[in-house]
């Protein structure tokens, strides 16, 4: 259904389009450095936009291309990100772990886990 509203609405603008054409076609002076020439109004007008719409293209596409990279730069930082917090809930996971079994937990002789400790 959303591919016909496209088709519809490309087929009356075309119909806009070639009746602007037609009522447009009045000859009209164009002045280059060199010289001067005679073009229909249609051209000069389609000319123009089409100028207009490469030169919005180009200022876009670098801006994209600006976003693009700041994107891949932030899903590096995401990915380190979520590593560190992965390796952390692993440290947490392990710490519980060596405080809830005391079979592994070496307090008899001062160490707990990585740490020293002190026993007076």
């Amino acid at each position: 259904m959303k591919m016909q509203w496209v088709l519809v609405i490309g087929l009356l603008f075309a119909i806009a389009v070639a009746i602007f054409a037609t009522v447009n076609v009045t000859e009209v002076p164009i002045n280059y450095v060199f010289g001067e020439t005679r073009w229909p109004l249609v051209l000069v007008i389609f000319g123009s936009v089409f100028a207009g719409v490469v030169i919005s293209l180009c200022f876009s596409i670098s801006r994209i291309f600006s976003s693009y990279q700041r994107v891949k730069s932030i899903q590096k930082e995401l990915e380190e990100a979520c590593t560190i917090i992965k390796e952390k809930k692993n440290e947490i996971s392990r710490l519980k772990e060596d405080l809830n079994n005391p079979a592994s937990n070496n307090l008899s002789n001062g160490v707990a886990g990585d740490r020293q400790i002190k026993v007076d």
